[in-house]
């Protein structure tokens, strides 16, 4: 019989990819309820699953198995104000 192991970084991927997928359900979950009470225990839940989500990110990029590119400062800079503009409609 033969054994087959996942790599670390097939792990990582997986995880992420359920983390990506818990964050998707509960955010659709918390659209959609019609108690407060549930609705902030599932916000719970969402806030809870983004943590994890970004720890199991921060290993893979850490270990490189993410690798993001680096953004040109006028691009961030540009960013910023287009969503800062956004929150002050708010």
């Amino acid at each position: 019989m033969q054994q087959s192991f996942y790599s670390e970084k097939e792990i990582l991927a997986d995880a992420l990819t359920a983390e990506k997928t818990a964050t998707t359900l509960y955010n659709t979950f918390s659209n959609e309820c019609v108690h407060d009470n549930v609705r902030n225990a599932i916000l719970d839940c969402l806030e809870k699953e983004h943590k994890i989500q970004n720890q199991v990110f921060n290993m893979m990029h850490d270990r490189g198995y993410y690798p993001t590119p680096s953004a040109e400062m006028q691009k961030v800079d540009e960013a910023k104000q287009k969503f800062g503009q956004c929150m002050q409609s708010f």
